[in-house]
């Protein structure tokens, strides 16, 4: 428990810092002389550069451990914001975007298999994921109200090189109190191949197959993270013509979606629900609110993006339960690596495509388009087409 309150503690001071960046790009590139085509493409190869940073987490991981990957991370991305406090020109600004997206591609996938790895028991590692949820909703509740706040304050150049000495701070920080190995085992087997007697070949990373589940799983953290990029890329870009005010109103509403995923998050008992159940009712509700922006300008945009935050609270807790389930031990590092690769190609295609297409059809549109068919891809919890991978995923959560 020592080593996963720790490891909160540096995941809220490095969310904080990401997420207060939100309501500044997009202003800080249009105060450099960038269009809506190219903030689209920067925020996109933000993304893809992920790409080959998970292709190396996920062996790395296993075989190596995840603190080191997570040092390496803070400090290299905190050192990335402080060049980018003196970018002068978008292309500037676009090479160290795409330098920030691969330092950072590591961070994620060595802190979910580091949490993973801290309990044998699939209930308890869903509450893991619980609070690393609730962690980075309560940093993204606060961090972009106050990046707008110190934007005003300090102006962008300020607010980058404050950001960047948080995150190298944060770094050292992992790196004394971070432990080298996991306590823990990740939980026995639950895929198929486990079930089947390989569990040595699941524990031994070295001969553990390279994709532990089957890949159409992966097609929803591409549709989701799709949608998220186009909301991240259309709020600001909706706000910026009303000035510091824009940038202010832009982090409001931000905090207000991490505010209703906060709500959501903190109901722990949703935990014991079905997995599909909760994926499920969460796209359903996404794709309204997004249906809701695009097509129901009277709605008050606060209440839309706090209804939005309540559905993310309650999908993404689930969706790491799902990766877990059908992951089996030793193979937590490829697993989320995985996921972060899917996320990083739909964060990447989202903004680039809403960046083409924003003067024919609202982006709010597209991102509704892109949940609903994430929604009609989930598998029907009577198929049984989970059942290989856990006896339980049609009834109840572990």
């Amino acid at each position: 428990m020592k080593t996963a309150l720790w490891l909160y503690l540096f995941l809220f001071l490095a969310y904080f810092d990401l997420h207060a960046q939100y309501p500044v790009l997009t202003p800080f590139a249009i105060s450099l002389g960038a269009g809506p085509a190219f903030i689209g493409w920067m925020m996109g190869t933000y993304s893809l550069t992920h790409l080959p940073g998970n292709l190396l987490a996920g062996v790395l991981i296993d075989r190596k451990g995840s603190r080191r990957y997570i040092v390496y991370s803070l400090i290299a991305a905190g050192a990335i914001l402080l060049l980018q406090a003196y970018a002068h020109l978008p292309w500037h600004l676009l090479l160290l975007r795409a330098a920030s997206g691969f330092a950072l591609a590591f961070l994620s996938p060595a802190c979910m298999a580091l949490l993973a790895s801290l309990s044998s028991d699939s209930v308890n590692q869903g509450k893991y994921m619980s609070g690393q949820g609730i962690v980075h909703t309560l940093a993204s509740v606060l961090s972009p109200a106050a990046g707008a706040f110190i934007v005003a304050k300090a102006g962008f150049s300020g607010t980058f090189l404050s950001l960047g000495w948080l995150l190298i701070a944060t770094g050292v920080m992992a790196y004394f109190s971070v432990p080298k190995t996991a306590r823990k085992l990740p939980a026995r087997a639950v895929s198929s191949l486990a079930e089947d007697g390989g569990s040595e070949t699941g524990l031994n990373p070295a001969t553990a197959p390279a994709m532990p589940f089957p890949l159409r799983y992966l097609l929803l953290p591409f549709f989701i993270a799709s949608a998220q990029g186009v909301l991240f890329f259309e709020l600001p870009l909706s706000q910026v013509s009303n000035g510091s005010r824009g940038i202010l109103s832009t982090g409001i509403l931000l905090s207000l979606l991490s505010l209703g995923a906060l709500v959501t998050l903190s109901m722990l008992f949703l935990n014991r629900l079905s997995v599909l159940l909760r994926i499920g009712a969460s796209l359903l509700g996404m794709a309204l609110c997004f249906f809701g922006l695009a097509a129901v300008p009277s709605i008050p945009p606060g209440v839309v993006l706090f209804l939005l935050g309540t559905a993310k609270g309650v999908l993404f807790p689930a969706m790491a339960s799902l990766f877990i389930g059908i992951s089996g031990p030793g193979r937590m590092g490829r697993t989320f690596s995985l996921q972060s690769i899917a996320t990083s190609l739909g964060a990447f295609a989202g903004p680039v495509t809403a960046g083409q297409l924003r003067g024919v059809v609202s982006p709010y549109f597209i991102a509704f388009l892109l949940v609903m068919t994430a929604l009609l891809l989930l598998p029907h919890p009577g198929s049984g087409k989970l059942s290989a991978y856990h006896p339980d995923w049609n009834s109840r959560a572990a």
